[in-house]
């Protein structure tokens, strides 16, 4: 039954080769890569959720807040490498239709550690975080057919 099902896929090769093996040894059925996006996207909106709490702490609650919302957006953007698979997350997300909101959400989650750990400019962590939500809420509309061009539509009749 192998043999058939290598013929019809167009592997008629009788062994298969060493990059098969391990493609077919790592590969993570469905009901592990949906347990592994729920977990990751969880400690992801959990470390924003800590982030938030911490922003009343005197003196370095703005910084921990900073460090806490940028690893849960990473969390969350890791999460969902778990249901498309990495290498086809990273073909997605450099797609000229979103190459430019990509480049800025990471750009952002790049500033927001630089200012909180070597800058130590509590504002500037601050600045960047809100432009690391709208980067990222721009970037996962991206991902939703013509959200964007009604998001624009909706902001030029506000403005108006």
């Amino acid at each position: 039954m192998d043999k058939l099902k290598r013929v019809l896929s167009g592997h008629d090769a009788d062994e298969p080769s060493g990059l098969a093996e391990v493609i077919d040894a790592t590969s993570l059925g469905w009901g592990t890569r949906v347990k592994g996006f729920i977990a990751c996207f969880a400690i992801g909106c959990l470390c924003s959720i800590l982030g938030s709490c911490l922003l009343w702490i005197p003196k370095k609650g703005l910084v921990l807040f900073a460090v806490f919302y940028t690893l849960g957006n990473i969390a969350s953007i890791g999460s969902t490498m778990f249901l498309m698979g990495p290498m086809k997350q990273l073909k997605r997300m450099f797609e000229p239709t979103r190459l430019i909101a990509t480049i800025v959400m990471l750009l952002c989650l790049i500033l927001t550690l630089c200012s909180a750990f070597w800058w130590r400019k509590a504002g500037l962590a601050l600045l960047f975080c809100i432009l690391q939500f709208f980067a990222m809420a721009w970037y996962s509309i991206s991902f939703i057919p013509y959200a964007r061009d009604a998001v624009k539509k909706c902001v030029s009749v506000c403005l108006s």
